[in-house]
């Protein structure tokens, strides 16, 4: 299924004025298929999810519009859904989801939170009487229900307040057709087909998610899911992408790992990890030996930083020096232009300035860093000696980097 790239369809969805408004978007296993290969719905869900929340990032893949995403039955139920930035959202309920009481009740729950709910693929039916006083939207496949048909089932409609939205729209005359009986929205091949998006994939092995849910169902030390995270690159630069993508009414610019948590709550981040081994399936990937590097070159600058008087003036200058270090290969790792780790992490000015142009105390102690792993050491000299920073130092903080990776 890719398993080196994010893939997500992003098929647009139109108002009567043919404007843009909303995407729905879709699983997909391959970049050049236009339809998806799905044999288990909550897994496509899943992925959806995650590769819209931490793959792509929110904002990125919508632009400002609404993205529908289809749920089946047990994502639906369960509160990983909560995760979602509901504003951003409309919940698809698909055809083939059993009309209960707990569904009904479950639905009236999602709308009270702020979810917008639409109904996939549908037929009236009697069965959905409850249903349609809760949704916000039902959508009508034109080549389930064709044209001569519409003008019965819209009459059914009426009574309820819900709009409605024709898919499989692949005609002018279809179009105009829909529009004159009163369709809000419009989405089908006529506007565009889904296009597949994709970006490499930032693995994070199916060990470490399965440590750190674990770690946040026993509610363990704050000290501890951070190293979780700290102790993997991808799943670092996922929260921070995360943080950004749920929203958390605050444009504070992001510190640190620990921050990021804080920002965003054991909850939230248990929902996402919870998705994440979902989507994960069977692929675990092999480890990098960059990914090595980032957490190593990080434990040495978060050593150095909390010592040095230099860094006095920073606050939570060891985690700053850390997240620093485990960002600085991001583009060698996985391919992300670093201009857009920092534009898309909302990251702080001195975090920002070490990585996109080695300035800062912070710059300058990566740069320190970079030309030691380089053994360039009369490079190194420079930097070790506006930092005040004594061989001894160096030497004493490399062993506790190296020691600190050993135990994770």
């Amino acid at each position: 299924m890719g398993n080196d790239k994010y893939l997500i369809g992003r098929q647009p969805i139109v108002n009567r004025q043919e404007q843009l408004c909303a995407y729905e978007l879709l699983f997909r296993s391959s970049p050049k298929s236009l339809q998806a290969n799905v044999t288990d719905a909550s897994f496509a869900t899943a992925n959806v999810i995650v590769n819209t929340l931490s793959g792509f990032g929110a904002r990125e893949i919508l632009g400002g519009h609404q993205g529908f995403i289809n749920v089946e039955l047990d994502l639906l139920m369960g509160d990983a859904l909560e995760i979602l930035p509901r504003e951003m959202v409309v919940l698809e309920l698909l055809e083939t989801l059993t009309v209960s009481a707990s569904l009904v009740e479950r639905c009236r729950q999602l709308k009270e939170a702020g979810f917008t709910l639409a109904l996939d693929d549908h037929e009236y039916s009697p069965l959905y009487e409850e249903l349609y006083g809760i949704v916000d939207i039902v959508k009508v496949d034109l080549l389930q229900t064709p044209l001569a048909q519409l003008p019965e089932m819209l009459a059914r409609f009426r009574p309820y307040p819900f709009r409605l939205l024709a898919e499989k729209v692949e005609t002018r005359e279809e179009f105009d057709h829909c529009a004159a009986l009163g369709f809000d929205y419009f989405q089908g091949y006529f506007f565009a087909k889904p296009l597949v998006m994709e970006r490499k994939r930032i693995d994070e092995a199916t060990a470490t998610l399965l440590k750190l849910l674990h770690l946040l169902l026993e509610d363990s030390p704050l000290d501890e899911i951070v190293q979780a995270f700290q102790g993997n690159p991808g799943l670092t630069y996922k929260l921070l992408l995360l943080v950004n993508s749920v929203g958390t009414g605050t444009r504070e610019k992001i510190k640190t790992a620990r921050h990021a948590i804080a920002m965003l709550g054991r909850q939230q981040i248990k929902r996402w990890v919870q998705l994440a081994i979902f989507a994960a399936g069977d692929s675990s990937g092999t480890e990098n030996p960059l990914v090595d590097m980032a957490a190593v070159r990080a434990g040495f600058m978060e050593q150095l930083a909390c010592t040095l008087p230099h860094f006095k003036g920073l606050s939570d200058a060891g985690d700053q020096a850390f997240m620093t270090g485990i960002l600085s290969l991001m583009e060698t790792i996985y391919a992300i232009p670093m201009v857009e780790v920092v534009q898309s992490l909302n990251l702080s000015d001195e975090v920002s300035r070490a990585l996109l142009h080695r300035q800062g105390p912070l710059g300058e102690l990566l740069c320190c860093a970079e030309n030691i792993e380089k053994l360039d050491f009369t490079a190194a000299e420079a930097h070790l000696a506006a930092l005040g920073i004594s061989h001894a130092q160096v030497l004493e903080a490399q062993c506790k980097s190296f020691g600190w990776k050993t135990t994770m």
